[in-house]
């Protein structure tokens, strides 16, 4: 899956196309994988409400703020985008039961941007129980 992402710090519900991928697989039970080889990116399941979304940068913001003394800014002046993708993690493994991916009422998969803008690609592999 290709992402542009348009912000320097951004959410991006990817769960229709994950769902989509996992409906047109024909593996009725199993897991999917969703992960970045992007090492400014992350993959996290959550609540997708407006405010959720805006506390959650506003939480890494202030955990990782940018241009605090980092030796990776030396280089790159990025490392907040790769420590804040550290907390986050690169990967989420989600059920498939029935043909369908199992998440909770409530639960989104997003694909978190911590570098951009970007183009950017997802990884999205299904695995059939045997």
């Amino acid at each position: 899956m290709k992402i542009e992402t348009s912000r320097r710090v951004e959410l991006i519900d990817i769960t229709d196309v994950v769902k989509e991928a996992v409906e047109t697989s024909d593996i009725l039970n199993g897991i999917c994988v969703i992960s970045t080889t992007h090492t400014t990116t992350s993959i996290i399941v959550n609540e997708n409400e407006s405010g959720l979304r805006d506390d959650i940068l506003n939480l890494l913001e202030r955990l990782v703020p940018p241009s605090a003394g980092y030796q990776h800014d030396r280089i790159d002046d990025n490392a907040d985008s790769h420590l804040k993708a550290v907390l986050l993690g690169s990967s989420e493994a989600i059920p498939i039961i029935d043909g369908k991916l199992v998440l909770g009422t409530w639960q989104s998969i997003f694909f978190a941007e911590m570098d951009g803008p970007r183009h950017r690609k997802v990884n999205i592999m299904i695995i059939r129980q045997s």
